[in-house]
């Protein structure tokens, strides 16, 4: 492996800022989202949805979301901070791939492959 230049290292340390940064906005994003869709749900106490019904596809959610029902609005922000790792799967490989690192930027990518397919399943329930 090439020895790490100064240059390299504070490229490194910007690089785990923005994944630390990713993590922290994502969370409080997601966090935001929920308490507007649990806000409205309190104020109205209507879901947005007939019985026990709830939107489980992305479109459904997005529509729900566009047209302010609370259930919408909460599942967004659950699929937000479900893909805030997914996305700090993503900056690591290129982290990796600016090291140099590619047994790690291979690991890393199965990672994500794993998590993509896992994402899939669980949306198509196959």
């Amino acid at each position: 492996m090439p020895e790490k230049t100064n240059a390299t290292a504070t490229e490194m340390a910007q690089v785990e800022t923005i994944i630390g940064r990713i993590l922290q906005v994502g969370v409080v994003f997601s966090a935001i989202v929920m308490g507007i869709g649990l806000v409205i749900f309190l104020a109205t106490g209507d879901s947005g949805y007939a019985g026990n019904t709830v939107p489980l596809t992305m479109g459904a959610i997005l529509l729900g979301t566009w047209q302010l029902k609370a259930y919408a609005i909460m599942m967004l922000g659950t699929y937000c901070l479900i893909l805030t790792p997914v996305l700090r799967v993503v900056v690591s490989i290129y982290a990796f791939y600016k090291e140099r690192d590619h047994l790690y930027v291979a690991i890393t990518t199965l990672v994500l492959i794993i998590l993509m397919v896992a994402l899939l399943i669980g949306l198509t329930g196959k």
